[in-house]
């Protein structure tokens, strides 16, 4: 890998603890797929990056500290992901199908055990309070979606919704095809929110 250069100080710092980051994930996902998820040692990390050991003492104090850098930095990102898709897709009934299917690309993409892999090593008590505070804004524009289409109870169908996201991330770890467990999901969720976003505009239609 080619030493890292920007146009500033603080872009190229950026840039190096960014490469040492995504190093660290790469390293963490492998030793997870070999049942031996370990927190990466510094020479591995920063060989894998393509920089020096000493550029990881710029950025982390130890392997603690590097563990820590990866929770703030992996759990966000997925409600990030996620949310931004939602956006993405407009309407209320569209944006609950687009996190159903935004959350199901994460797992496919290795997202999912990769957080495994940090739950497996962290402290418990940092563990439940990170993953309740992103369970918390990973949910809220579900929610928000489901409360504009008319949904008695937000919250219980989000909780409901989630429960086929989790058997779908299931079966996509279990090495079930991504495209079909999609569309599987999707048939279970579609008839509602198209029904329900049919609904919604029948109320809004001033006689």
């Amino acid at each position: 890998m080619p030493r890292i250069s920007a146009p500033t100080v603080a872009e190229h710092r950026a840039a190096q603890q960014r490469a040492l980051l995504d190093a660290a994930r790469d390293l963490l996902a492998e030793s997870s797929a070999e049942g031996t998820a370990e927190i990466p040692g510094f020479a591995e990390v920063a060989a894998r990056a393509g920089l020096a050991r000493s550029s990881m003492y710029q950025y982390f104090k130890s392997r603690q500290h590097l563990l820590d850098a990866l929770i703030e930095d992996s759990f966000p990102r997925w409600s990030a992901r996620v949310e931004l898709e939602m956006v993405a897709a407009g309407a209320a009934d569209r944006r609950v199908l687009a996190y159903v299917r935004a959350n199901l690309d994460l797992v496919a993409d290795g997202e999912h055990a990769i957080a495994s892999a940090i739950s497996s090593i962290a402290p418990r008590e940092r563990i439940n309070e990170t993953s309740a505070a992103m369970h918390r804004q990973l949910v809220a524009p579900l929610t928000a979606a489901l409360a504009e289409l008319g949904a008695s109870d937000p919250v219980a169908t989000a909780e409901l919704i989630n429960a086929v996201v989790h058997a779908a991330t299931r079966q996509i770890e279990a090495g079930a095809d991504v495209g079909s467990v999609q569309a599987r999901a999707a048939e279970l969720i579609e008839p509602y929110v198209t029904l329900a976003a049919s609904g919604s505009r029948a109320g809004n239609i001033t006689p």
